[in-house]
């Protein structure tokens, strides 16, 4: 395994935003529980988790079991109990809802449930019988991740391909602290690889350092999992002054890293999105006297979760709502502010509003590119929008070639990753049966 994060880490400057239960708080939240036969929470899980089933183990004192039905679902159960969106998720389906009650915690059972398995070490898997077969996976994040851990079940030889030192995808170099450290992340990576039987090269770029024509020669089957690329950028006066930047290239250098904000008195995050979310909660929480997030649209429009957007809020951060950034204003070569203009309703400057919003740090969280092109010498594999199209078991167009994650989805949660790589591997499997 790589070697673990540093301990200087910026990251381990936050405490969780919601802690975890006691067992007392789990089994008082348990028993509110009416176990719907219909229970719409399942419907709305990616992974499909019998939630009315666990829930009901952990109010009879069977965590064990609870815990299995979680990780035979979803083996990243645990982390996506501290990431998920449950808000408009499962608890977002909750039938409480309709009965002006408050909604069972789901996430915060979940977590209680698989947290106890962590601690207790607890084993629930066993690699199938040898095939004979191997399959190759690029990227190391939660849909290989997913699609290697179910594949060794079946019985197959797995080999991850990861570009980074480190595993886990954005789980462990983007998921806000506040919700999940990278260390956590790597404890969930090393608890899903003691299966067994999944190689790991690192320090690995496909097809800079190996080739697709010899992943092809090396493996019977290949998924692909290597999600989104690198922070877009605007193309703006000003751009190369020291101090504008990518949000999600900021946060990988934070959780894994410690960053240098000294200086830094005021910091603006273009974007509107849940990384622009992050970028400014993160920002905070790391002392930045005054963060503003500016997006070109207004709050209702604003493509970011609303309760994300509700505890920045909280947090006492600002936001300049129809602002259009159109230059970046510096000082000695570093940034000194953005210069926006105020948009009307149909999206045009309004004249005579062009005004500067000080800034020290300017962080760019308005998307990342597609990594399309990284398969372009992939016959077969289309690509459509900068994302490869898949079916709804992950194959691609090229026989033995599937795919999962954001490079198939566009930049969803980690728990459709989990369920797209569950899901590839169980076709990849029909596949090489009925290729025999």
């Amino acid at each position: 395994m790589p070697p673990p994060l540093p301990s200087e880490r910026s990251e381990t400057s936050f405490a969780d935003f919601k802690p975890a239960y006691t067992p007392g708080q789990a089994s008082m939240e348990a028993n509110r529980c009416l176990f719907c036969n219909d229970a719409p929470c399942i419907a709305a899980c990616p992974t499909g988790i019998d939630i009315p089933g666990f829930i009901r183990k952990i109010a009879t004192g069977n965590l064990r079991g609870s815990a299995r039905s979680i990780f035979d679902a979803n083996i990243l159960g645990m982390s996506c109990a501290r990431v998920c969106p449950v808000e408009v998720l499962c608890v977002g389906d909750c039938v409480y809802h309709h009965m002006g009650v408050p909604p069972i915690q789901i996430g915060k059972l979940q977590r209680h449930a698989t947290d106890v398995a962590y601690g207790e070490g607890w084993r629930f898997f066993e690699a199938g019988p040898d095939t004979g077969k191997s399959i190759g996976l690029v990227g190391a994040g939660p849909a290989s991740l997913a699609a290697a851990h179910e594949l060794r079940r079946l019985g197959h030889a797995c080999a991850v391909y990861e570009r980074r030192s480190v595993l886990g995808g954005l789980n462990t170099t983007g998921v806000a602290p506040y919700k999940m450290r990278g260390d956590r992340s790597l404890s969930e990576v090393a608890w899903i690889l003691r299966i067994g039987g999944v190689a790991i090269e690192t320090g690995v770029r496909v097809p800079d350092d190996v080739s697709w024509d010899e992943l092809s020669s090396r493996h019977d089957a290949l998924f692909i999992g290597l999600g989104l690329g690198a922070d877009r950028l605007l193309d703006l006066p000003g751009s190369d002054l020291q101090g504008v930047g990518g949000a999600v290239a900021w946060i990988e250098a934070m959780k894994l890293g410690a960053v240098d904000l000294s200086g830094v008195q005021s910091a603006v995050v273009l974007g509107g999105g849940n990384t622009a979310i992050d970028a400014v909660r993160e920002l905070t929480g790391l002392g930045i006297p005054k963060t503003t997030m500016v997006y070109r649209r207004t709050e209702a429009r604003m493509s970011g979760y609303a309760h994300e957007w509700a505890a920045a809020k909280q947090q006492g951060i600002a936001a300049a709502w129809a602002r259009q950034p159109i230059a970046y204003e510096g000082d000695g070569g570093r940034v000194a502010g953005v210069r926006c203009v105020h948009l009307d309703d149909d999206a045009q400057a309004v004249e005579g509003s062009g005004h500067v919003i000080p800034a020290d740090l300017v962080l760019l969280a308005i998307g990342q590119a597609r990594l399309a092109d990284v398969v372009s010498g992939l016959d077969g594999v289309a690509i459509e929008d900068g994302r490869l199209v898949v079916d709804e078991h992950g194959a691609t167009g090229r026989p033995g070639v599937y795919a999962g994650g954001d490079c198939a989805n566009g930049g969803k949660e980690v728990v459709n990753a989990a369920a797209e790589g569950k899901a590839a591997a169980r076709a990849i499997d029909t596949w090489l049966d009925g290729k025999e």
